[in-house]
């Protein structure tokens, strides 16, 4: 979505389906929330389904008519979709190819070869983020738990000391930093320039993982004293392959679109030149959806060629890879849906207002609200879609750089303190063996840090950008 379309989401806005006030505007979101936090925590319904209803009952509790309740969902949903949809997919695909060719292993093992002693928590911080780059969070977790374990047991390591790195890892790329569906999600909603928003997002990123990785690391291991449970440990995808790719080539491969997209951010800044053939050049192969392309090209080669897949394997394997994001797809879809509901009722001149009278800055304010909706329902997904849907007004006047820091505003407090309504915090708990204190003394913790920590950053670059 571009600053353009924002700018006519917020003219749309002064022009609702409903003649609602502010404050029946203000009663009709919490309601419509309240419906979608009661369906997925107390009836387990599907984040999907609960969005899909929690709109139309934000179209009803605002007054308007359920037809262009309707209408406003689907349009959104098939905006939202359109947006985002192929990115998701082509991520998925590039990360079944990382994770089926051992790849994903490579990485490991080469960095795990050089590493040792006291590099080691460092050595996991690098692995789980480069390895979450491409991964969705749980798939990034399966990958690297049997890692985790096997280096803890091996070495003699305290389990919290080297899983928490890892955790951190993967955390702060799946909430800060695209491809991922959060961040991909939050960019579109509100007209975010993908590469500035993936550059900034590297620089919060860094040092929020430092400090909730490594650096908590050693005092969960102190509060947290659990030996690495054997029976957690499963089988690794290069057990079943005869050979893998190089490090170096899958460290390229898994790079490419991050350097593409980056690439062109930097040439929009250098250039700036609509017209000029450098800049239009790199538009076209710094664009999300072909930087991601050319990942998948290149990594059908020197991934999957490399462990000798044959044509048919490769077939099979992007196969595979799209069936799981099937519910990924729907929920971010119905998100969108939920999010143009918001717009379309109104809400966007009751945030403006909302925003003027109490003096709120808008990067926290965005903040609170995806903290809010992440404690109640448990998702970070869920809470970056419907904060980014209350926010996106806010983001016409703002500067590309600022409108990236309010993604990475939102996507931050979409991770703040996982407790146990959501899946993560129970698949943490079970790989590593803990009780339910136990998880939340690290991961709900760290989850905790890494929010503050990268909204402080966040605050701190939007005083000097």
């Amino acid at each position: 979505m571009t600053r353009l379309s924002v700018e006519m989401l917020a003219a749309d806005a002064a022009e609702p389906i409903t003649s609602a006030g502010n404050a029946q505007l203000g009663i009709a979101v919490l309601a419509g929330i309240a419906v979608i936090v009661l369906l997925i925590t107390k009836f387990k319904v599907h984040a999907f389904l609960a969005l899909t209803i929690g709109s139309l009952a934000l179209g009803a509790f605002a007054g308007a008519s359920l037809d262009k309740a309707i209408t406003s969902f689907t349009a959104g949903l098939g905006s939202t979709v359109a947006g985002v949809g192929v990115l998701i997919a082509l991520g998925a695909i590039l990360g079944k190819l990382l994770a089926d060719s051992g790849g994903a292993d490579q990485i490991v093992d080469t960095i795990l070869a050089k590493a040792g002693g006291r590099a080691m928590p460092w050595a996991m911080v690098l692995i789980a983020s480069v390895i979450g780059l491409p991964l969705f969070f749980e798939v990034g977790i399966v990958l690297l738990i049997p890692v985790v374990l096997m280096v803890a047991k091996r070495g003699n390591y305290s389990l919290m000391k080297i899983g928490v790195p890892a955790l951190a890892g993967l955390s702060v790329m799946h909430g800060l930093i695209p491809p991922h569906p959060g961040p991909l999600v939050a960019i579109d909603a509100v007209g975010a320039n993908l590469g500035i928003t993936l550059a900034l997002g590297v620089v919060v990123a860094i040092p929020t993982v430092i400090i909730a990785g490594p650096v908590f690391g050693k005092y969960a291991a102190r509060w947290v004293d659990v030996a690495a449970p054997e029976k957690m440990i499963p089988q690794r995808a290069t057990e079943e392959t005869d050979r893998r790719p190089s490090f170096g080539a899958t460290l390229a491969t898994v790079l490419l679109p991050v350097v593409l997209m980056l690439a062109k951010a930097l040439v929009d800044i250098v250039v700036d030149d609509p017209e000029a053939g450098v800049q239009r050049v790199f538009d076209v192969i710094g664009s999300p959806m072909i930087a991601l392309l050319a990942a998948v090209i290149v990594g059908m080669f020197t991934l999957g060629r490399a462990a000798g897949f044959t044509k048919g394997r490769l077939s099979t394997t992007v196969e595979k890879s799209l069936a799981p994001i099937a519910g990924v797809l729907l929920i971010v879809g119905a998100g969108g849906g939920f999010k143009q509901t918001l717009i379309d009722v109104g809400i966007g001149r009751m945030i403006l207002d909302f925003s003027e009278n109490w003096a709120i800055p808008t990067l926290l304010l965005a903040w609170l609200i995806a903290v809010a909706i992440r404690l109640a329902t448990g998702s970070a997904t869920v809470a970056t879609i419907s904060a980014a849907g209350l926010v996106a007004p806010l983001a016409a006047d703002m500067s590309a750089s600022h409108t990236a820091l309010l993604v990475l505003a939102i996507g931050a407090g979409s991770l703040f303190f996982s407790h146990v309504n959501d899946a993560g915090f129970w698949l943490v708990k079970e790989y590593f063996g803990l009780n339910v204190g136990q998880t939340i003394k690290t991961w709900s913790v760290m989850e905790t840090i890494i929010s503050v920590v990268s909204l402080v950053f966040v605050l701190l670059l939007s005083l000097v950008l």
